[in-house]
């Protein structure tokens, strides 16, 4: 926002309310009488002079602000940002002083007739808004210093714009932040049957419990007020059916959230692991398997499991609320006033908390990966491992790794543990802010005793309410935490991309070509492993690639195989770019067999035909193994081509395991 506008926007607003609520103060008679008069004859009940110090007040923090934006405002306005949260609270803090107030006034009838208050008190809790208003107006306003450069050619001054980066930064995330709770959620529109089942249910089982309360009061005004044995018992009777009734749509309610939300993991998963496997392979040279590993399984079930609990959770809990606040109102306006006063700080502690819990939770899911590395790498390296009786070094780094987790998640404890002491006093206090003002009207004969143990049991389903939502907001933060890499992943556009070429000839004769190629790894850009190599191999000539380690024998092979594309020059088949034939019949017609070929955690049989889905038969299999020369071995173990490889091929000796690879 421009700087002279947001400034005369936040001093407006400032003079407007000094002087509207001032006028208002001292409608009948001059100020200074008014004020003099509720300042030395000041009774809470009657005078409103202490409304008027909350406008001064409210007028002093604002125009503070705004002097210190105008005189420093590259320093002022990040301040301004920090202290933001801080004004939120006192501005509800007023807000909750001035609810007092006319609870207060609202003692004397006559009061409940003062247009006059009614007015005053009204403006004052809208001024209070508004310095809430201008704070945030205030920690808007952009600041752009201009620096001066010389241009040497023309030897002019000219201005150069540097922008707050730090700013585009904030507002990009919270940009990311927001399409990501969308993304979660529009994730599940494919079950919009289950989740409007659910909601139907979620409905009938949260309307039922806000009777409950109700009712229970309507008890006790039988027994203890009116000594009337059919009414007490009819309000049982009744209380019983809607318990009967809210109970069978709460256990349907769950059912089929559980179901839409395994639907949605599954979805997530799939689609992670989709684009995973699309991508080229020099994105699997720069990322840990651990990592990859982690995201699908402990991220996507963070962002389904915490998804599904949390929508649930606050759908219920928002009804119940509303409901609640309908009838708590229905019973007596001023107790609901008195329970609602402080209930908006629940809401920025809640957001405050929830902000930082957010970055922990990321920081937590992001060691957890780092550890999970660990343990995969020592545990597929396991003869390795052994050979150099490095067991205890291993289980040192995976602790050393855990500890990192583990301290964050001290953090993280420390924090909920402060949080939920804060909202357990709160609820403290007004729980005895509610009885005292309670008794107080029951006293007074404004209020019955059923009335009041049924606004008393209201107030505590309300504050469990909040509390589930306070819950679902820090839950739903620590789901935008583990959905950010796996949207990430998600949304990754290969630099190869597969389904590019569609060349698909009849016949193959197999002459390669390599054409001035230069290549270097993606993960060691800066080191050039090929450097304008050319050569030329003939269908059917058997060529040896001779040389030292490092000499670029296997980078042959893997631009052969498309792994990768030359930064300069071209790779040519039978005189066609690599990247022009169809990725799946270039695949067909190419085959390679490594010194230390992978075999998968499969019978023998599902390895010689990987890849050929259900494309072949169990001759195939067996002509295959003839040609490589493996099927009397395979023939003489005991389940014969049942029989299982192990991880990577580890139940099978070396020779072997080419054997079968090459079939």
């Amino acid at each position: 926002m421009h700087k002279l506008i947001g400034i005369f926007l936040c001093l407006f607003l400032s003079v407007v309310d000094i002087i509207t609520t001032t006028l208002i103060f001292a409608h009948k008679l001059d100020f200074r009488h008014e004020f003099l008069y509720g300042f030395y004859s000041y009774r809470f009940q009657e005078s409103m002079v202490d409304v008027w110090c909350l406008c001064l007040l409210r007028f002093c923090i604002s125009v503070g602000g705004i002097l210190s934006v105008v005189f420093n405002i590259q320093d002022s306005v990040p301040r301004i940002k920090i202290g933001a949260n801080y004004v939120y609270l006192i501005s509800l803090l007023f807000c909750m002083c001035i609810i007092i107030k006319l609870l207060g006034l609202a003692d004397d009838k006559a009061n409940l007739h003062n247009g006059w208050m009614w007015g005053l008190l009204g403006f004052s809790i809208c001024a209070s808004i508004s310095l809430s208003i201008q704070w945030h107006i205030m920690s808007k306003i952009s600041f752009t210093p201009l620096v001066l450069s010389i241009n040497s050619d023309e030897a002019e001054p000219l201005l150069v714009d540097r922008t707050d980066s730090k700013q585009k930064d904030e507002d990009s995330e919270e940009k990311i932040d927001r399409s990501s709770v969308f993304r979660l959620f529009s994730f599940s529109k494919p079950d919009w049957m289950y989740i409007s089942c659910a909601f139907t249910f979620l409905l009938i089982s949260s309307t039922g419990k806000i009777f409950l309360p109700y009712y229970t009061g309507e008890v006790i005004n039988g027994i203890a007020i009116e000594k009337s044995k059919s009414k007490f018992t009819d309000a049982l009777i009744t209380m019983s059916l809607i318990s009967i009734a809210s109970a069978v749509a709460s256990g349907l309610r769950g059912g089929f959230f559980s179901t839409a939300m395994a639907r949605l993991s599954n979805r997530i998963r799939n689609l992670l692991f989709s684009s995973i496997l699309k991508q080229e392979i020099g994105f699997f040279d720069t990322i840990r398997t651990g990592d990859v590993v982690s995201r699908l399984t402990s991220d996507t079930a963070t962002m389904s499991d915490t998804l599904s609990l949390n929508m649930n959770v606050f759908l219920r809990s928002f009804i119940t609320a509303i409901g609640v606040i309908v009838f708590m109102f229905r019973i007596s306006w001023r107790m609901s006033l008195v329970t609602f006063a402080g209930l908006p700080i629940i809401f920025v502690v809640s957001k405050i908390y929830g902000n930082y819990y957010e970055k922990l939770s990321e920081q937590v899911q992001d060691s957890l990966a780092k550890a999970n590395n660990v343990a995969e790498e020592a545990c597929s390296t396991m003869r390795t491992v052994r050979s150099f009786a490095n067991e205890l070094g291993e289980i040192a780094r995976y602790y050393k790794a855990l500890m990192v987790t583990y301290k964050l998640d001290v953090k993280l404890a420390m924090i909920y543990g402060g949080y939920s002491i804060c909202n357990q006093l709160f609820e403290l206090a007004l729980t005895v802010s509610t009885l005292y003002y309670g008794g107080h009207l029951v006293i007074k004969g404004q209020l019955s005793g059923g009335n009041l143990v049924s606004f008393i049991l209201y107030q505590i389903q309300l504050g469990d309410s909040l509390d589930d939502m306070a819950d679902v907001y820090t839950g739903l933060m620590q789901s935008l935490g583990a959905s950010h890499k796996v949207f990430q992943y998600i949304d990754r556009i290969p630099n190869i991309n597969l389904t590019d070429g569609g060349y698909k000839p009849l016949t193959l004769d197999g002459k390669i070509e390599f054409k001035d190629v230069s290549f270097s790894y993606p993960s060691r850009a800066d080191c050039k492993v090929l450097k304008n190599v050319s050569f030329t191999v003939e269908p059917g000539e058997v060529v040896a690639l001779v040389g030292p380690s490092g000499g670029g024998k296997s980078s042959i092979v893997n631009l052969l195989q498309h792994f990768y594309e030359p930064q300069s020059g071209e790779v040519l088949l039978d005189g066609v770019k690599l990247n022009d034939y169809s990725h799946d019949y270039l695949h067909r017609k190419l085959a390679m067999v490594g010194q230390e070929p992978v075999l998968y955690a499969r019978t023998i049989g599902e390895n010689i035909a990987y890849g050929l889905e259900d494309e072949f038969t169990q001759n195939d299999i067996e002509h295959a193994a003839i040609l490589a020369n493996a099927h009397d071995f395979i023939s003489k173990m005991t389940k014969t081509y049942e029989t299982e490889t192990g991880e990577k091929g580890l139940q099978i000796s070396g020779g072997q395991k080419q054997r079968i690879a090459i079939a």
